[in-house]
């Protein structure tokens, strides 16, 4: 398929309109006739596939082009970092691959590094998908083989040899299939609630671990849970923010972290900043979830542009510093571009044309529980043109793996969590009892989504020698960038 061809169709996500749950089956069983799951094993490329390098060209004309060096500098750390940043390269490859055709709400984007803890509105730390900015109705194989591809490219990088990624990738899928299982068959409240939060995240790993390493993976477990339950607005105050003549500003750190009065158009004041931010968080608060919400309480202080991820490198992301009470009592909030869901030129527009709602909607439907503080803004920038944000909390008990120190027994703990973790998701926005039954209870669709895995992880590093190569030839910006 070109990359910029027309889709065939508008998919929108397969909600059960009736609770006929014998015909969800049926339809489940019709779908597995139609595309046996061994049509999922395996990739080759076709000959006509688009050039990699041009759809990297392609996205960069959007993004902010002193920062789109950073990008192609980031995802050139590894092929793991470039896999990260080439979701568009596999929704285009994945376009050409057998469906079930059973649509979910997907996270588009569901690699092993877009999951962690975070805290709930409860103040519960939950493990859950935490990157919704691709998110669409789609195909929900298009997600699993995401996720099982950057473990196996993952495993790579971290010097596993192929029959411990190919153990590894066979847990994401089985892991996802036996959860989406419990789902179709549980009550229908019990599949919709069902989360896993930090309490049971530590029982659930001492039980997954072997008995020799259940211990020491244990306490890192403990450790790591209580670091995310420190980053709050407070810690990220002490390190983004300094006092200047009396007052509480963004730290600059140029050009990772830029104030906004170093961007502004000349005329820019620090009281129309002060009245744009008023309008921006008041007409914001009118997509909230709560009408008396605690952003109310808080008055504006500044911001700053601020260069996130490796993927969304060069969308604009602001950090807006809020104060409450007074000084000691600080909100710290994101403010993200959302462009276009790299899904939507193979799937199908949005019905949304808030890009932000987009966004914003899918979070709340795929995940457990969310932020108080999602919501979406349509901007013009300092610059005069009018962009798609979505809003949250910067930091709210964040905590991600670490991937870096990451070994076998512990990568194949982290597969099981998350593909158990899409599994909810995917049951909670599509037919989980049609998608269960498409599955099966036998490993098949596991084995080929396993050979995929592999396969496409091969890709994967063709195209970052590809691309490598054009960032050393000048082609693409970033050699000799810091990241």
């Amino acid at each position: 398929m070109s990359s910029t061809a027309a889709p065939t169709t508008n998919l929108t996500a397969a909600i059960p309109s009736h609770p006929d749950f014998a015909a969800r089956v049926e339809y489940g069983h019709e779908a597995r006739r139609r595309t046996p799951r061994s049509a999922h094993e395996g990739w080759a490329p076709a000959s006509d596939r688009v050039d990699p390098l041009r759809l990297l060209e392609e996205q960069a004309t959007t993004r902010v082009q002193d920062l789109v060096p950073i990008r192609h500098a980031r995802m050139l750390v590894s092929p793991f970092t470039f896999y990260r940043g080439a979701a568009l390269l596999m929704a285009a490859d994945l376009a050409e691959t057998p469906t079930s055709g059973i649509i979910t709400q997907i996270c588009g984007d569901a690699h092993l590094s877009n999951f962690g803890v975070f805290g709930s509105p409860e103040r519960t730390l939950l493990f859950d998908i935490n990157d919704f900015d691709e998110t669409l109705p789609g195909p929900w194989e298009w997600d699993l083989k995401r996720l099982a591809t950057s473990f196996d490219v993952a495993g790579r990088d971290r010097g596993f040899d192929e029959a411990q990624r190919h153990d590894i990738t066979l847990t994401v899928a089985r892991s996802y299939r036996e959860q989406m299982h419990r789902a179709a068959e549980a009550r229908v409240l019990d599949a919709w609630y069902d989360r896993l939060d930090a309490d049971q995240l530590t029982d659930y790993i001492a039980t997954e671990a072997a008995p020799k390493h259940a211990e020491k993976i244990a306490k890192r477990t403990d450790a790591a849970l209580a670091k995310a339950r420190t980053r709050d607005s407070t810690r990220a105050l002490a390190k983004l923010v300094e006092v200047v003549d009396g007052e509480l500003r963004i730290a600059a750190d140029p050009p990772l972290i830029v104030p906004l009065e170093q961007l502004a158009a000349p005329g820019h004041t620090r009281q129309r900043e002060e009245e744009w931010m008023r309008e921006v968080l008041a007409s914001y608060q009118s997509t909230l979830q709560q009408q008396n919400h605690p952003i109310s309480d808080f008055t504006y202080i500044h911001m700053a542009r601020k260069v996130v991820g490796v993927g969304s490198v060069g969308t604009r992301a602001w950090i807006v510093l809020l104060r409450g009470r007074d000084d000691s009592d600080p909100l710290l909030l994101q403010a993200k571009q959302a462009e276009a869901s790299v899904l939507e030129r193979f799937l199908g527009p949005s019905v949304y044309d808030h890009h932000g709602e987009r966004v914003v909607r899918g979070q709340r439907l795929m995940q457990a529980a969310s932020d108080i503080f999602l919501g979406w803004r349509r901007e013009p920038g300092v610059d005069g043109v009018e962009r798609d944000f979505y809003l949250r909390q910067l930091h709210d008990w964040k905590g991600s793996a670490d991937v870096d120190t990451m070994n076998p027994a512990r990568a194949r703990i982290y597969a099981r969590l998350c593909g158990e973790t899409l599994a909810r998701a995917h049951a909670r926005s599509g037919d989980r009892v049609a998608i269960a039954a498409y599955l099966g209870t036998s490993d098949r669709l596991d084995r080929a989504i396993a050979q995929f895995a592999s396969a496409y992880a091969d890709q994967n590093e063709r195209d970052y020698t590809a691309f490598a190569d054009a960032v050393a030839s000048g082609r693409l910006p970033g050699a000799g960038v810091e990241v």
